[in-house]
């Protein structure tokens, strides 16, 4: 029992080892991995759901796509803006860009901020919150990322005077 786990470990090893080779050839998910907090993973997700820009109008129906806009209850002329919807869009995409904007706010813990985008985090983390900053930079991420998809650019974040 205990080898056809390791087996099956090194499998899974060798299989993630793989797909990881294929995504670094791929032009697109290259350029989006220069985007704060995505990796091998929220690269090709980003790419396989946002695939054709041209799907969508602009990037924050992109963002809606991913679930990752607020929620209206609106009602009698009286706005209600909730938090995102947990139920529509795809859950893996939203997880891993959540996980990577969590990852990115721990770093900038750390270490001084080096761009204008990690200043923003920094003042939202103060004054909202860990999580509710995580939101807004995963859904920042999406529209950085269909920006970049539809126009064919590289990723270039607006660096901090020295």
């Amino acid at each position: 029992m205990w080898r056809h786990f390791l087996r099956t470990v090194e499998e899974i090893a060798d299989i993630e080892h793989k797909l990881a080779e294929l995504i670094k050839k791929d032009e697109q998910c290259r350029r989006l991995q220069a985007l704060e907090g995505v990796g091998l993973v929220g690269a090709l997700l980003l790419k396989i759901v946002l695939g054709n820009p041209g799907h969508f109008k602009n990037g924050r129906e992109a963002a809606a796509c991913v679930g990752l806009t607020p929620v209206q209850h609106s009602s009698g002329g009286k706005e209600r803006i909730g938090s995102i919807s947990r139920v529509s869009g795809n859950s893996r995409l939203r997880s891993a860009l959540f996980q990577g904007a969590l990852a990115t706010i721990t770093q900038l813990e750390r270490r001084p901020c080096r761009t204008q985008k990690e200043v923003w985090l920094s003042q939202l983390v103060a004054r909202r919150g860990k999580k509710v900053a995580a939101i807004a930079l995963a859904n920042k991420t999406v529209r950085t990322a269909y920006a970049l998809l539809k126009q064919g650019k590289e990723y270039q974040p607006e660096l901090l005077a020295a």
